[in-house]
């Protein structure tokens, strides 16, 4: 018999024991089965948020402890404490149990059993709703300063092959139909305004990711005297959320970043399609370095852009992510709900995503060789100068719409005879319009058709130059992006 006339059970003894390191109250009366734990569990995606979970508990026992809420022996076995365990982490040597659930359960657990009370006290005033919404935004934070990064180098890429192709010739397209004369550089350069659009982006994503939900608790806030001001000047961050509920269930931010990640992702398949085209045989435009091809198991001549294609696949599934997102929270009444669990694993994949693709497109595009005589073959098809021949016209008196007309005509009468405009002969083109004389032959050249567009935005090698100085100029002198450095906690 045990204590108050009680059977002794060892598995009703166990059972609590369980319950307790779940962080669990009595309410239970069985284990949860295998099965479950299982499938409910997510250490083994959470446990890489780790390092950020033992930053803000670091932070949290130290408001606590300055708040009077617990005292500094408490405090300071909870950093003795939690240091080893971060020494454990990063050296791969912690015991993960899938028992204990999640990241949060698994160091609190481990935190006790080095400490013992203290490491129970840490948890005062918080919930794990809060602590992973904390947890969360920290670790996006980071990943949004890496990318952020890693998306100037890609543009410094870019803009010093620019350097290198002011005046290289190459057709520009509409509808994949030549269209008119471009620079390469000018062509290069219109990726740099898209990646800096990402930049950007990623940074005014950054500012929403940047409010801290700790101090919420499981939902309606706590009653304990806690400080969270303190909290976010000790973790950087830039505000808190404003109303408990919203910082518990919110997931708003990881959905707008993986809106900005599509958009880089969308803009690196853009580039990657433009890539794959151009090295095909039937252009000819470029050549990617070695390792960045692979071979074909039966064919020996096959050079396949593999990096490219693979990007442009990897788009779908960034894009894949986002929408998941977007359904795992269309239908969640408020405040937390155990879905959220599944924001983790798509968050996390578009972020490493993203990361790779960036760090080897940086230097994909460095190594591009770029051969120009194809490009300038081409750009010279096409009748690519018909546009700069009705201008000439429209300088000339001509109504625009009358150039457009003739012109329209003189392609007409070129193509038929198999030749280009600038291979009709002057007799033959003041038929089609009396206006023109000898000087039209100086405007159908493709470096005059270039030099033609002059102004910011334009194609002219002046106006690329232009261009390129004040990318480089804005990516030198720019300070690192991200916020400053947080105080240690």
């Amino acid at each position: 018999m045990g204590v108050e006339g009680r059977t002794y059970n060892p598995c009703r003894m166990n059972n609590s024991l369980e319950r307790q390191q779940q962080g669990w109250s009595a309410r239970f009366s069985e284990p949860v089965s295998t099965l479950v734990k299982r499938y409910t569990a997510s250490i083994a995606f959470d446990r890489r948020l780790a390092r950020v979970d033992i930053r803000a508990s670091l932070a949290h026992a130290q408001m606590l402890c300055e708040a009077g809420i617990i005292g500094e022996t408490d405090l300071e076995e909870i950093r003795h404490g939690l240091a080893q365990i971060a020494e454990e982490v990063e050296t791969d040597r912690f015991a993960w149990s899938i028992d204990l659930e999640d990241v949060h359960l698994n160091i609190e657990s481990r935190l006790t059993q080095l400490v013992g009370d203290a490491g129970k006290r840490l948890h005062t005033a918080r919930s794990r709703n809060d602590q992973v919404a904390t947890d969360l935004r920290l670790w996006l934070r980071e990943a949004i300063d890496e990318q952020r990064r890693l998306l100037r180098a890609l543009q410094a890429a870019l803009v010093a092959q620019a350097a290198k192709h002011t005046e290289t010739v190459m057709p520009g397209f509409t509808h994949l139909q030549i269209a008119q004369p471009v620079s390469f550089a000018h062509h290069l350069m219109a990726y740099v305004e898209m990646f800096a659009r990402d930049e950007e982006r990623l940074g005014e994503v950054r500012a929403r990711v940047n409010r801290l939900p700790l101090g919420a608790a499981a939902l309606a806030g706590t009653g304990f005297p806690i400080r969270r001001e303190r909290v976010a000047e000790l973790l950087g961050f830039e505000a808190l959320c404003a109303n408990s509920l919203d910082a518990v269930s919110d997931r708003d931010f990881a959905i707008e970043y993986c809106a900005a990640a599509a958009l880089i992702a969308m803009h690196i398949s853009r580039l990657s399609e433009e890539l794959i085209v151009w090295m095909s045989p039937a252009m000819g435009y470029i050549d990617l370095p070695d390792r960045f091809c692979t071979g074909s198991s039966i064919m020996p001549q096959k050079r396949n852009p593999d990096v490219p294609e693979l990007a442009r696949g990897k788009t779908g599934r960034i894009f894949g992510h986002l929408l998941g997102l977007l359904t795992l929270m269309k239908g969640q009444p408020l405040a937390y709900n155990k879905d959220n669990q599944e924001d983790k694993e798509p968050l996390f994949d578009t972020a490493d995503t993203v990361r790779d693709t960036l760090l080897i497109f940086a230097e994909l595009v460095a190594g591009l060789q770029v051969r120009a005589d194809r490009m300038r073959s081409a750009a010279g098809k096409g009748f690519s100068t018909a546009t700069d021949l009705a201008d000439y016209l429209v300088r000339k008196g001509v109504a625009f719409r009358d150039a457009h007309e003739a012109v329209a005509r003189a392609v007409r009468e070129a193509e038929r005879t198999q030749r280009e405009l600038g291979q009709l002969s002057l007799e033959e083109l003041r038929g089609y319009a009396d206006a023109i004389d000898a000087g039209v032959f100086a405007e159908l050249t493709l470096e005059g058709s270039m030099r033609a567009r002059a102004h910011p935005g334009g194609t002219a090698p002046s106006a690329v130059r232009q261009a390129i100085a004040q990318h480089q100029n804005r990516l030198a002198g720019a300070a690192a992006p991200g916020g400053p450095a947080p105080p240690e906690a």
